[in-house]
């Protein structure tokens, strides 16, 4: 028999007729909770879909939850990662772009864990945050850009506070649970009856693809939104960040949260989080300037089951951590080359940072690169002022060059600079101490015209 395109067709038998069937979530919640009595010891796992009967993966999932379910069992891995975000406009930029988001974790793990700005000056949400994520858990992340909430005084801590308070009445949590971020212009009070309708709109529009929408509410002068995924056996780490100008160590003017389904207790998270830190973002150092508000969190769901070994699960993280950070110099303000300063031969890996970011800090260094003129004298300038008691090395046997071509030769004349090309993007100059067997990286930008006239307007 053929059957017409346009006629609905259904695969029911017809003496079954036309029915129909609510539901509840407050019977889900009922229901799983007299399940969970009977079973006893052995304990109930919900099986939730995406659609959900209409009310959606997440809100289904909480009312399981709520019930007395101890595990959440999905068809998708879309569905099992369970960290959800979204991004919205809620009216904080005079430019009408997106300003609000929120990072959602929704379990069954809430293991959290944040570095923060070494800034003494740090903004009202730094100061939420690090007392928030002390017992290394956090169920949800609020950020804001269009206001930093920094140098605003006891009133910025009391709306940092009702920030946190409102999103977790929202969310059915806890506010001490609730970590808040913010970004944007020092010594403003953030409007806060526009943020809180920004954040009711964003947990109302959490969804399992918003990533990329919080990614973009969260930009302040970035030209693309930064975003990250890596994949280990049985778990997957994923991260957004923001940040283009006052990217210096400890950590740069960012922002960044990251998510993983792997099981991992706070303590080792916390670990984790530290060392990827110090070997990428605090190997970002733009423009030397320290930020008031830098955050990067870490929240872990255990959703997929799934215990990696410790080392695993850094490698994951220190992938993502490093691809976000490289992005950040790549969208570095008025930029026109990415700079990678490599110290080799060094006498200890903090001997060899200290130097590549000596070198990176030097503005003549960094105009010359802008110049593209590969002027080693400036390098080796740059690497005389560290301090032997930080590195050693003999100071008339260095060794520079700049994209594989040796222009200095033991702190002489080596080849001809003209055969060095810096019209890339990508720029490697290498110094060579000849005092050991360690090195490190620190990636910089050139100093460009255009950086100086965008942080000369920002606030005007």
């Amino acid at each position: 028999m053929t059957i017409p395109l346009d006629q609905p067709v259904s695969t029911a038998p017809a003496y079954l007729g036309t029915s129909r069937a609510t539901i509840d979530l407050g019977a889900i919640r009922d229901n799983v909770a007299e399940l969970d009595r009977r079973a006893g010891d052995a304990g109930v796992i919900a099986v939730i879909k995406a659609d959900a009967y209409g009310h959606g993966l997440i809100p289904s999932a909480r009312a399981a939850l709520a019930g007395g379910a101890r595990y959440l069992a999905v068809a998708q891995l879309a569905e099992a990662l369970s960290l959800r975000a979204a991004g919205v406009t809620a009216g904080l930029k005079a430019s009408g772009t997106p300003d609000v988001a929120v990072v959602v974790n929704q379990g069954p793990r809430d293991a959290a864990a944040a570095v923060l700005t070494e800034n003494r000056v740090a903004a009202a949400p730094v100061v939420w945050t690090r007392r928030a994520v002390r017992d290394g858990r956090a169920t949800a992340v609020v950020l804001n850009s269009g206001g930093a909430n920094a140098a605003t005084g006891a009133e910025g801590l009391e709306d940092a506070r009702r920030t946190a308070e409102h999103a977790a009445a929202a969310l059915g949590t806890a506010a001490d649970d609730v970590l808040v971020c913010s970004t944007g212009l020092i010594g403003e009070r953030l409007p806060m009856d526009t943020l809180t309708a920004g954040v009711s709109e964003a947990v109302a529009a959490l969804s399992p693809d918003g990533g990329e929408d919080a990614a973009v509410a969260i930009k302040t002068t970035d030209t693309v939104a930064k975003t990250a995924v890596a994949r280990g056996a049985g778990f997957t780490v994923g991260g957004m960040a923001k940040g283009a100008g006052m990217l210096a160590p400890g950590m740069a003017t960012m922002l960044s949260v990251i998510t993983t389904d792997a099981d991992v207790p706070a303590p080792a998270l916390d670990a984790a989080l530290r060392e990827a830190v110090r070997a990428t973002f605090n190997r970002v150092d733009s423009d030397g300037c320290m930020s008031t508000n830098d955050t990067v969190i870490l929240l872990a769901s255990g959703a997929s089951g799934t215990a990696p070994e410790p080392a695993a699960f850094a490698a994951a993280l220190h992938e993502v951590c490093a691809d976000l950070s490289r992005q950040l110099v790549a969208d570095a303000e008025g930029a026109r080359h990415d700079i990678a300063v490599r110290v080799v031969h060094a006498e200890t890996e903090e001997a060899a940072e200290a130097v590549a970011r000596a070198v990176g800090r030097s503005n003549l260094f960094k105009t010359a690169i802008f110049g593209q003129d590969p002027n080693w004298g400036r390098v080796i300038a740059a690497v005389g002022t560290v301090p032997e008691s930080v590195a050693a090395f003999d100071p008339y046997a260095l060794d520079v060059r700049f994209n594989g071509v040796q222009v200095c030769r033991a702190s002489g004349v080596g080849e001809d600079r003209s055969r060095v090309d810096l019209t890339a993007r990508e720029v490697l100059v290498e110094v060579d101490l000849h005092a050991g067997d360690a090195e490190a990286t620190v990636w910089t930008n050139d100093l460009t015209h255009d950086y100086v006239h965008e942080n000369s307007a920002y606030s005007t």
